[in-house]
């Protein structure tokens, strides 16, 4: 009667799994505390995935296109507060596809990558369109004025370049115009200079554009010079 209380081998519990169940109880209470760290971290993880692809976002409502950034002017400006003056710094930065769009922004902070990053920000929110003629130049002269800044902005034949000095050049630059010839008067202030320049080219008008306006045949606008129509139709070509 004494062997039958004594268990058996076929009774006894596999080696294999006695010994988590020996240690189960104990396992589990020493590793709860670093086991519900380690979820913890991964939610630290997963909360920091999320803030990378929010940071993302704003590439990816640019479509994906690589954009052409140029920092313009960068200025140090001061605040007076009680106790003394805070010191920050202003960024100037145009931006452009270099196909017939282009933008300018501003922006300030308290060092410069961020003012830059403010100012790259605004650009990117406030491009505008400009048609282009052949993709390289303009379609015709125009001026501009903003403040005391007056600018001249002339259409050149190919092989001329870019006529244009400081803040101009960045912008004809993004914009992607090969040709054109330039004349700034009355500042050199570079805020007035941009404005002044981005004034003349949003009155750029496309021969296109000014036929559907009218009626009319791009071929009868371009071609009261002597021009035959498919030459016409070939130097009314918009990017």
């Amino acid at each position: 009667m004494a062997d039958d209380n004594i268990p058996t081998e076929a009774t006894a519990a596999p080696e294999g799994a006695a010994a988590p169940d020996a240690r189960g109880p104990r396992g589990g209470r020493g590793r709860g505390g670093p086991g519900g760290g380690g979820q913890n971290r991964g939610g630290r993880d997963n909360r920091g995935g999320r803030d990378n692809r929010g940071r993302g976002g704003p590439g990816a409502d640019d479509g994906g296109e690589e954009l052409i950034e140029k920092l313009v002017h960068i200025n140090r400006v001061s605040k007076t507060v009680k106790g003394g003056k805070r010191f920050g710094f202003a960024a100037l930065v145009v931006v452009g596809d270099g196909k017939g769009r282009v933008g300018f922004g501003h922006g300030k902070a308290r060092e410069v990558p961020e003012a830059i990053s403010k100012a790259t920000a605004a650009a990117k929110k406030a491009m505008v369109r400009v048609p282009l003629k052949e993709g390289r130049t303009l379609h015709h002269d125009g001026n501009g004025h903003f403040g005391a800044g007056l600018v001249t902005l002339r259409s050149a034949p190919q092989g001329t370049g870019i006529i244009a000095g400081g803040p101009m050049r960045a912008v004809f630059e993004s914009l992607g115009v090969a040709d054109v010839v330039t004349k700034s008067v009355g500042t050199s202030n570079p805020y007035n200079m941009i404005r002044a320049t981005f004034e003349a080219l949003t009155s750029q008008v496309s021969p296109k554009s000014v036929a559907q306006r009218r009626g009319k045949k791009i071929a009868d606008l371009l071609g009261r010079g002597g021009a035959e129509a498919p030459q016409a139709e070939a130097e009314a070509i918009v990017e």
